[in-house]
């Protein structure tokens, strides 16, 4: 691999690293914000969800134009966004300002969950493309683990009312550097020969590939694709030919966050206190859940091309059960009776569940959504699938407060598990294996080519 093709996709994954930060950071805060702002469990949801309204938002809103004016000048948008909801957030008076910064902040993660794996993925080589986009979720769960140091060491050094802001303040520095490394790296060029600059195209991929038979053979396999009849810019979406890897991308993001995953990395201090941990012990254990988010995905990363996606789904999926079983069962033995010793239980079954999403569908979700789209509506695809995801992390984590009030740990853990056992269904049954296809052959293979004969 040429060094261009390395620093390109670190770059592009830095945008994972805010994304990762901004998710996990609001799980120390919620404390602060309920007493701040005069929240209700019902209110606290709303407020955490703002974010996640603002992804949907992004996610929707990113396919269509990183296909237009190209994936590098959309995640400079990305970028911008960052650091305008970080400082907005940090420096917000009230509660409708604060929701408002939150909300811009989560336009740029909806956007960089659609952008920065379509940007890896065109400029990576179909043998390392797993590993070189999952770089991306690599660095999510680095933000995230980034999140709750950050939070503890906050907190312990600064005094209550202010701790808070300063949560959020920190992380503009990581989106500015973010900024001033994008200067650095070029277009992708299947997105600048899909828009007619063949030159600039080829001149990229000269720099990307190893040899000149490699960045020849590139070049044929991106215009054959790019000429084919059913590749005209204006190729509906919604198709029976599309059917197939619409389902696909809907259902694994749909059941990324039907786990629980998001709903459990907002709430993680909430929950190991409910359980019976010491305030500055549930922060310091959710440093340990960060920990073994990274380590697991780290885990992932080094056999996703390797072993493939399905496969670490099918573990990840079975890990799922077992973890929230587990979680489930503490709930309702000590439910409303907890101790010390349930508080390390549920951290135990904390962490099973976050290796257990980290080594599955963290490691495979935003890899398997790039893969799986044509070239003509990859950005489209990539959009309605973090859409799917980011809808259903905003229903997850809105209705998470208000459903443990109610009804306590147990029931929303078993939710979950219940859930998780329609993705394991779903693996066995319906998803397909697309390590080591590239992209130019992956509509053969999951059978999206048209047959001329019928058209």
């Amino acid at each position: 691999m040429r060094p261009l093709v390395i620093r390109s996709a670190i770059v592009a994954s830095l945008g994972g690293l805010i994304f990762g930060f901004d998710t996990a950071v609001i799980s120390g805060t919620t404390e602060a914000l309920q007493r701040e702002f005069n929240l209700d469990p019902g209110g606290l949801g709303f407020t955490v969800a703002t974010a996640l309204i603002g992804t949907i938002v992004g996610a929707l809103a990113a396919g269509a134009p990183a296909d237009r004016y190209g994936r590098k000048k959309m995640l400079f948008v990305i970028g911008a966004l960052f650091v305008v909801g970080a400082l907005g957030s940090a420096l917000a008076t009230d509660h409708t300002a604060f929701m408002i910064f939150r909300f811009l902040g989560g336009i740029g993660v909806g956007m960089a969950s659609v952008c920065a794996p379509i940007y890896t993925a065109e400029i990576s080589p179909a043998a390392y493309r797993g590993r070189l986009v999952g770089l991306v979720q690599f660095n999510i769960v680095l933000g995230i683990l980034l999140a709750y140091l950050s939070n503890y060491l906050i907190r312990i050094s600064l005094t209550v009312d202010v701790a808070w802001r300063w949560m959020f303040g920190v992380m503009a520095i990581p989106a500015v550097v973010f900024l001033l490394l994008l200067l650095t790296v070029p277009e992708t060029p299947r997105w600048l020969m899909s828009v007619g600059q063949d030159k600039e195209g080829i001149e990229v991929l000269r720099r990307l590939c190893t040899t000149q038979a490699e960045c020849d053979l590139a070049a044929r396999e991106i215009r054959a694709e790019l000429a084919a009849k059913e590749n005209a810019p204006n190729v509906p979406f919604f198709t029976p030919q599309h059917r197939s890897v619409i389902l696909l991308a809907v259902a694994i993001a749909a059941f990324n966050q039907l786990s629980g995953i998001n709903a459990i990395l907002y709430y993680a201090p909430a929950v190991l206190t409910k359980a019976g941990a010491s305030t500055n012990d549930a922060f310091l254990m959710s440093v340990a859940v960060g920990l073994m988010n990274l380590i697991a995905t780290m885990a992932a990363l080094t056999i996703i091309d390797r072993f493939g996606r399905r496969r670490l789904m099918l573990v990840g999926s079975i890990g799922y059960l077992i973890s929230l079983g587990f979680l489930a069962a503490v709930m309702f033995y000590y439910e409303p009776n907890f101790t010390p010793t349930s508080s390390l239980l549920v951290l135990i079954g904390l962490l099973v569940f976050i290796a257990a999403h980290a080594f599955g569908q963290g490691a495979v979700i935003w890899v398997f959504i790039s893969e799986i789209f044509p070239n003509r509506i990859r950005g489209r695809g990539q959009s309605l699938g973090s859409l799917t995801h980011w809808v259903f992390a905003a229903i997850t984590s809105w209705a998470f407060p208000p459903v443990i009030a109610a009804l306590g740990g147990g029931w929303a853990f078993s939710i979950f598990f219940v859930c998780m056992i329609g993705q394991l269904i779903w693996v066995l049954k319906v998803m397909p294996e697309t390590k080591g296809v590239p992209l130019e052959e992956m509509e053969e293979k999951l059978g999206l080519v048209h047959n001329p004969a019928s058209a």
